[in-house]
């Protein structure tokens, strides 16, 4: 899948009736747009170029960054022979040609720079059968991806190379895509400024798609400027990146919760409908919220819970969009509501202990006897029944003999919790009361 930016010249050998984008191709390193800190002199590939020797790359960024043609520039800039293989579409086999093809051309002399696009398509085993033909040289290895590395590929062919990441397009370096695809056409784009801007924005990052947005632009008769409700009705706008199973997934959530963590409702909302208009399951977000609601609310406010079930409810009742206004609430309430850890380090710490202390019997008092000999070997004898002691508090000691009273929960001083704690301390000095401490 090639990438595409502009140059300061389209190539000679590239026809004027070819596609926009492939007459934007730039011809050189120092002409791609949009990564310069890995280009430049100073940057990652600058430095390998200038020194004349290039090791085993990942390339790793957004679609339509430039990460095809930076690794096809790389090995006209270094005199290698480029050999692309898509991990999509190569198997096994298509692997064994290109190495032993490689090996040809090596004894002849001549090394191959392996360009394997979206590489984190290719299983353990496949990405496995590159090591051997790194490791001696036969083949340079650069590999693209979109996913992060870390969790894509394998951990031997990671220690063989390095990895660069490509920085999402920016409004300035599109900028500069469209003003060369200007200049090359001849002619300005008919739009306003408004309406340029918002094409822009519309890429999302991406280059590739923007110079098929301009391309369509171009072939179109177009009477007068267009302002940015006309360019909408006219071109589609780009659906975010967004896969449910990779990073970005996973990011996303990241960011809302830490958001509704840090207590800012606007942040969390613009997560929360990054995700949903992306398609997103509204299901997902809401279990997202209920488990926060525990995690990080608790008990300093007991109706976060409630509200984000009672959203769920209204979801399943109302469906979308409808019922998406109910997610909405929910996210607000968490984002506004006091927070706490407690209930979620008790639980840790309760669960931790459980596994320390395996199978400690609880103190026969509280311990029910149904049967004769239950009660001879003294199970319930000497119980203290609450509800007959004053306040309805006996200060009972209910913990194993062996292991002795323990705290997990401490409330935080904010929200509802505040109230636990002052009941707390007050059953506290109750029951040194009562045992005489």
């Amino acid at each position: 899948m090639a990438d595409l930016f502009a140059s300061d010249s389209p190539a000679p050998t590239i026809s004027e009736s070819a596609p926009l984008a492939e007459r934007l191709r730039p011809q050189s390193l120092d002409q791609v747009i949009g990564q310069e800190h890995l280009t430049g002199p100073e940057g990652a590939i600058g430095r390998m170029v200038a020194a004349g020797r290039l090791s085993s790359l990942v390339l790793w960024g957004p679609p339509g960054t430039g990460k095809t043609t930076i690794a096809r520039l790389l090995a006209d800039a270094v005199g290698l022979r480029f050999a692309p293989v898509s991990a999509v579409f190569s198997g096994v086999a298509d692997l064994k040609k290109i190495f032993a093809e490689a090996r040809e051309h090596a004894r002849m002399g001549q090394r191959t720079l392996l360009f394997v696009d979206e590489i984190h398509r290719f299983n353990r085993a496949q990405q496995d059968s590159f090591l051997p033909y790194v490791e001696d040289g036969t083949v340079v290895l650069v590999g693209a991806t979109t996913e992060n590395p870390s969790f894509e590929l394998n951990a031997a062919l990671l220690s063989r190379a390095q990895v660069l990441i490509l920085n999402r397009l920016d409004a300035t370096a599109l900028g500069k895509m469209v003003a060369r695809a200007e200049e090359t056409e001849g002619r300005e784009l008919p739009l306003t400024a408004n309406a340029r801007e918002a094409l822009i924005a519309s890429a999302d990052g991406d280059g590739r798609f923007l110079l098929n947005q301009v391309e369509t632009l171009f072939s179109i008769a177009i009477p007068e400027p267009l302002e940015p409700g006309q360019l909408a009705a006219l071109l589609h706008r780009r659906m975010a990146v967004y896969d449910k199973d990779r990073e970005g997934h996973y990011n996303l959530i990241s960011a809302l919760h830490k958001s509704l963590r840090g207590s800012d409702p606007q942040a969390a909302l613009y997560y929360m409908a990054r995700m949903l208009t992306a398609g997103e399951q509204p299901l997902y977000v809401l279990r997202r919220l209920v488990r926060f609601a525990s995690e990080d609310i608790g008990l300093a406010d007991p109706q976060a819970l409630v509200q984000c079930l009672a959203a769920k409810d209204a979801y399943d009742f109302l469906g979308s969009p409808e019922g998406e206004l109910a997610i909405v609430q929910a996210c607000l309430y968490l984002a506004t509501a006091p927070k706490s850890n407690a209930a979620y380090k008790a639980q840790k710490a309760a669960f931790r202990s459980a596994k320390d202390t395996g199978s400690l019997s609880p103190p026969k008092t509280i311990l029910n006897a149904p049967t004769r000999l239950m009660k001879d070997i003294g199970y319930g004898k000497g119980y203290a029944y609450d509800h007959d002691a004053e306040d309805a508090f006996s200060g009972e000691d209910y913990w194993p003999e062996e292991m002795g009273a323990q705290t997990f929960y401490e409330p935080s001083p904010r929200g509802f919790e505040a109230k636990l704690a002052e009941r707390l301390a007050y059953w506290d000095r109750l029951r040194a009361e009562r045992r005489g401490e």
